[in-house]
């Protein structure tokens, strides 16, 4: 099929939909809920990195204290910080494969 053949089977298919007589497909989409981190999974997370907490709180985009305070279960992070937590949780190898962590030869 080419271009014009295209373009005049979509425009057909876009009249018989308004007509009533062409069933629109539909996509739903589902958004999982935030995860919660209790201080022993996200120190777990963190050593499967094999980052530091400097390393790790610079790649969560948190201060070193955060992390800390995260570890000794005196703070629980929320929202995005508990996405990308599940995200590296699933793929440690995640924040160096996504280009955000790099590492340098000397």
């Amino acid at each position: 099929m080419n271009l014009f053949d295209d373009i005049k089977t979509g425009l057909g298919q876009a009249i018989e939909f308004e007509k009533g007589n062409l069933k629109a497909r539909t996509t739903t989409l589902t958004v999982e809920p935030v995860e919660h981190f209790e201080s022993e999974e996200i120190r777990s997370i963190r050593k499967e990195t094999g980052l530091t907490q400097v390393l790790f709180a610079k790649y969560m985009g948190v201060s070193v204290k955060t992390v800390e305070a995260w570890e000794s279960g005196r703070n629980h992070p929320e929202g995005a910080a508990c996405r990308l937590l599940s995200m590296t949780r699933n793929d440690p190898s995640f924040p160096r494969r996504s280009g955000i962590v790099t590492a340098s030869v000397k």
